[in-house]
């Protein structure tokens, strides 16, 4: 079950209102969801962003995707940093195995005289 950290959209006609959930990838935006995560309120200028920075932290650990819109609420709440800094570095070097060293082995065949 692939989980994405997403948008849900509340509120009335003109007056959006959203709630950051996680949800499995393959429900509808408005359907089920798993847990909610925090808020957001575009018309309000200030304030705008509500996120409970632990579960969120740790549905990401647990490789939930945020969407973009959300990844960039994220970055404006500074949690996204602080996942990032927190996430374990992937060594890249490849440890090099010795080439196996190939050897022939000669044929014999006996010539009749």
């Amino acid at each position: 079950m692939a989980v994405k950290l997403r948008l849900k959209r509340m509120g009335s006609k003109q007056r959006p209102f959203y709630r950051i959930v996680a949800a499995d990838s393959r429900s509808p935006r408005d359907g089920r969801f798993i847990e909610v995560v925090g808020t957001y309120q575009p018309i309000y200028k200030e304030n705008n962003v509500t996120v409970d920075e632990e579960k969120t932290l740790k549905w990401l650990n647990n490789g939930a995707i945020p969407t973009d819109t959300v990844r960039n609420l994220l970055s404006k709440a500074g949690i996204w940093a602080k996942y990032k800094n927190a996430e374990p570095k992937k060594e890249t070097k490849k440890e090099e195995k010795p080439a196996a060293k190939k050897t022939t082995a000669k044929k014999t065949t006996k010539k009749e005289a």
